[in-house]
């Protein structure tokens, strides 16, 4: 099997054919899933999607061999992008169901949202864009996109912050960290303006 050019890591958390298509209705060409992690060794960009628990799905990518991987290649520069909880993962510490430890990608904490709303958020929401970020390049701020979750990352350093919604409190739908990139919602599912994000890193990925 050819090694992609934007590999979508498998570790057993549901939701990889459908971030797949979405790329493939972006236009976006040689974009594959895979488990083994010296395709994810010899990608020019990587994507972690996810949908679930933060302390099974981090057990997953540990037991699979793709958690150093990603992070090694992440740290020197590769374009990686964090979609749903593939985001909470980029942080320090997860608090679902107890004390996990993250990526680190982005530091912070992964924490459940609060204020007087119904948890889990599903739905459409916008995101506003407080700075500019080259995942945002083709997408205006105050686009819609499509969410579905209970925790959210906060990361340490506010400069993180490229997206922000409001849902019960104002918390950060979209963080960068250097070559890392997350989003809390879900492209894939978010019509054009999601097709054009995904479109947007497949460029970050062809630029670095």
């Amino acid at each position: 099997m050819s090694v992609p050019r934007i590999a979508i890591v498998d570790y057993r958390t549901g939701n990889l054919r459908s971030v797949e298509k979405g790329f493939e209705a972006a236009g976006v060409q040689g974009v594959g899933v895979t488990d083994d992690p010296s395709q994810v060794e010899n990608a020019r960009g990587i994507v972690l999607p996810g949908v679930g628990a933060f302390r099974d799905a981090a057990a997953n990518l540990r037991a699979s061999g793709m958690w150093d991987v990603v992070v090694s290649r992440a740290r020197a520069g590769t374009p990686l992008l964090g979609i749903c909880l593939g985001m909470q993962l980029l942080a320090t510490t997860g608090l679902e169901d107890g004390e996990w430890g993250g990526l680190g990608l982005v530091p912070g904490v992964c924490t459940r949202l609060t204020g007087p709303v119904k948890v889990p958020h599903i739905g459409w929401n916008t995101v506003e864009t407080p700075r500019p970020s080259p995942l945002f390049r083709d997408t205006p701020s105050g686009s819609a996109f499509y969410f579905v979750h209970s925790y959210h990352l906060a990361p340490e350093d506010p400069e993180a912050v490229i997206g922000v919604t409001e849902y019960g409190t104002r918390f950060a739908s979209a963080v960068r960290s250097g070559s890392v990139f997350g989003v809390q919602f879900h492209p894939e599912k978010s019509s054009a303006a999601g097709l054009a994000l995904l479109g947007a890193f497949a460029r970050i990925v062809e630029e670095a």
